[in-house]
């Protein structure tokens, strides 16, 4: 193979890989739990950039239930967010099924 040829490629795929990480910065997805009570969202990076409560669920004698549903929402969200950019990276990876990889 042609040097020149590999560098070329190489460049190309580093373009589509900060293009990819820009689309992902911009992803969002939602989970929820307890019937929608509780519901987060996500960016591609799995940062939770925003959570809402249903005032009904919102009941201090009650903490751990909330706690749970919390938790059960940001699973939904991560499992969302790994979904949508198995679709994203799918094509500029050629169709390379990352489930083999644990991804």
């Amino acid at each position: 193979m042609n040097p020149f040829e590999f560098l070329k490629n190489t460049q190309a795929i580093k373009e589509q890989s900060e293009k990819l990480q820009q689309e992902l910065a911009e992803l969002r997805a939602e989970g929820s739990s307890g019937g929608r009570m509780v519901t987060v969202t996500l960016n591609g990076k799995f940062e939770m950039i925003d959570i809402k409560l249903d005032p009904i669920c919102v009941d201090n004698r009650d903490v751990k239930m909330l706690e749970d549903l919390i938790v059960a929402a940001h699973k939904n969200a991560c499992d969302n967010v790994q979904e949508m950019i198995k679709a994203k990276s799918s094509s500029l990876l050629g169709g390379i099924d990352l489930s083999q990889f644990g991804i």
